[in-house]
């Protein structure tokens, strides 16, 4: 054993010795070369190409993104980028410079093999990179749920001043008037879900151990109470891409790239117009007291929507403790403890709700908390409509 740990010590040694002297040899070659990187080597149609410069010399690297940088494509010799984009870059010994060419994505139109050409010092690098078209699927999702959406917000934005809050919060709305009526079946299903809790525990009971019919006698109670177990899965299914796509379509709204999907009617609006200030906060930025103060309001927002649904549990739930204190191996058997279920619901959900919302970009709370609010009302009417 002895033996083993010394051979053991001597290899981690010799690795500490190797990664020493490895590491300073890379360091030391830093000095005195300057290095052009592309960010991808591949893109699809609209391209960000970005393209990362690094100057590890002695002095500064003076050279114009236009006329030391030149874009090549078969049959397209020193693409001409617009004049505006053309500007003298100064980056300090040490320094790295990202050049983003996201403004100028029409250049990048075609699909293919590009390469850049710097000329700096007498020396020419080349970097090469590939332009492909979208693959279907990613073509068909874009042109359904990504464009549309990303167009409706702009629109929204532009007639509401620019502000990108009013923006999110019409656009919020609007998403959840399409949905009320799949929300509305998902709330009603689960209300009476809740109300023959007693009588799904009565056959768990009666039929324990013969899972054909309690799988029948299932059935047959949903069907005569019209209660769909699955009901919240398919409004599940409608939400989520909708979701998807209205969090890269904000986290990227004022992406120049996003140029290329708006709609003939918007093509002339200026992206630089848009507003992330919202009221003081920043909505593509994340943490701090606007972040604090933004997840206690979403959570706080997020429980009373949760305890609106659990209105009538414990009524609806009270024979299922009582049989609980009775026979309580037999009801672990059954299905987990309601009473912890809606425990969690209650104040575990708002509080996970909470440190999301602290978490990710302001704007995902702003969201979150609209489209919470708007479910509590439809909450109050589905909680009223069964009361009759």
């Amino acid at each position: 054993m002895k033996k083993f740990l010394d051979i053991l010590l001597i290899a981690l040694l010799i690795t500490l010795i190797f990664s020493f002297f490895t590491n300073n040899k890379a360091t030391q070659n830093l000095d005195g070369w300057i290095a052009f990187k592309i960010s991808d080597n591949s893109y699809t149609i609209p391209a960000s190409v970005k393209l990362n410069i690094s100057n590890n010399s002695t002095g500064a690297l003076v050279m114009n993104s236009c006329s030391d940088i030149s874009v090549n494509y078969p049959g397209k010799e020193n693409i001409s980028m617009d004049e505006s984009f053309c500007k003298d870059l100064n980056i300090a010994s040490g320094e790295k410079f990202t050049l983003d060419y996201s403004s100028q994505y029409d250049k990048f139109s075609d699909k293919g093999n590009y390469h850049f050409s710097i000329n700096q010092n007498w020396e020419k690098h080349i970097e090469t990179f590939d332009i492909k078209h979208k693959w279907t699927f990613s073509k068909l999702f874009t042109a359904m749920f990504y464009a549309p959406i990303y167009n409706l917000l702009i629109f929204l934005t532009e007639i509401l001043g620019h502000t990108l809050g009013w923006g999110i919060l019409a656009l919020t709305v609007f998403i959840r008037m399409l949905l009320i009526w799949p929300q509305h079946k998902m709330m009603v299903s689960q209300k009476k879900l809740q109300t023959i809790q007693p009588k799904i525990k009565q056959i768990q009971k009666e039929f324990k151990g013969n899972q054909q019919m309690l799988g029948m006698k299932m059935m047959e109670l949903y069907k005569k109470e019209q209660v769909n177990p699955m009901g919240s899965c398919g409004f599940l299914l409608i939400q989520m891409p909708i979701l998807i796509v209205l969090y890269n379509v904000i986290l990227n709204v004022m992406d120049p790239t996003n140029y290329f999907h708006l709609y003939q009617a918007l093509v002339n609006y200026n992206l630089h117009d848009i507003q992330a200030n919202f009221f003081g906060m920043d909505l593509l930025s994340s943490g701090g007291i606007v972040g604090v103060c933004l997840g206690i309001t979403v959570g706080l927002i997020q429980f009373v929507q949760v305890k609106l649904s659990l209105a009538d549990k414990k009524a609806s739930t009270g024979d299922v403790v009582l049989e609980k204190k009775k026979d309580e191996s037999d009801y672990s058997q059954l299905m987990p403890d309601p009473e912890m279920m809606n425990k969690f619901m209650l104040y575990g959900m708002p509080v996970m709700v909470a440190v999301f919302t602290y978490t990710l970009i302001a704007w995902v709370g702003l969201y979150w908390g609209m489209s919470t609010f708007f479910m509590i009302i439809q909450q109050l009417v589905v909680n009223k409509i069964l009361k009759k």
